[in-house]
């Protein structure tokens, strides 16, 4: 079995981080299928609302392919915040207790004002990302960019369109990994000790810095999935953001040490 290596100071003021192996976020992912199908009715009702989001912004935004693509990567930004109830899911599980999605829905209660901070930092993120792929695709496209009917041919068959994608992702891609790296055990460790948002955000900094090769394994499957998700017409979402909403609560268990805070009880 694969287990986490002695753990390593993160800063004077931080909890401790552990080292993992690099094989160790396919062991989130095993623990976090097991969570689905421990809590099948919660997890794939709470999943089910990325789906319906998903329609709904396509449907808002169907006539401006632009805005259409910012949005559906913005899952990859907001998808920390929006996974709140999953990770809470898989606290109850742990501690042995019921998980509903009841529960998942307020999971936000238990730390309001820190989960809301970041959430604002999350937005803001968001909103930098809308502007600059404005900004692309006004210089790039020229403002004459595809249609969603015709996206295909215009985006992977002209120069502009191809320089675009380039650039759209390359800029996205940047974006994401700082959010990324902001996010990937700091609402898990907020919901688990009730620790304050820069508490969170510097111990999630600290173990991203301690193990670069999981950490880009982890970015990496956490793409894939919910790429998988998207281009199964957002149907495929109902799994995989669950799946990954549970495997990250792992993530934060194996990542940060025990002791350094005490979990705190609702």
């Amino acid at each position: 079995m694969v287990t986490s290596i002695p753990a390593i100071d993160s800063s004077l003021t931080t909890p401790k981080v552990r080292s993992v192996a690099l094989d160790q976020p396919w062991q989130w992912l095993a623990a976090g299928w097991r969570d689905l199908w421990q809590a099948p009715a919660a997890s794939i009702s709470y999943g089910s609302l990325f789906v319906v989001m998903g329609y709904w912004l396509v449907y808002l935004v169907e006539a401006h392919f632009q805005y259409a693509l910012v949005l559906t990567s913005s899952f990859l930004l907001a998808g920390p915040i929006l996974a709140t109830g999953l990770y809470d899911i898989s606290r109850r599980l742990e501690a042995g207790e019921t998980a509903t999605l009841g529960h998942a829905l307020t999971a936000w209660r238990r730390n309001t004002l820190s989960i809301l901070l970041f959430g604002t930092l999350i937005g803001l993120f968001m909103i930098v990302w809308a502007r600059l792929s404005a900004v692309l695709f006004g210089v790039i496209l020229a403002g004459h960019g595809p249609s969603l009917d015709n996206m295909s041919a215009q985006l992977f068959f002209s120069g502009s369109g191809l320089t675009f994608l380039a650039v759209f992702t390359v800029v996205g891609a940047a974006i994401a990994a700082i959010v990324f790296a902001i996010s990937v055990v700091s609402i898990p460790m907020m919901l688990d000790c009730k620790t304050d948002f820069i508490t969170a955000v510097l111990t999630s900094l600290a173990a991203v810095r301690a193990n670069p090769g999981p950490m880009a394994l982890w970015a990496t499957l956490i793409v894939i999935f919910t790429g998988i998700g998207l281009v199964t017409a957002y149907l495929g979402l109902a799994i995989t953001l669950p799946l990954i909403g549970h495997a990250s609560w792992h993530a934060y268990r194996d990542l940060v040490e025990e002791g350094g805070i005490e979990p705190q009880p609702f």
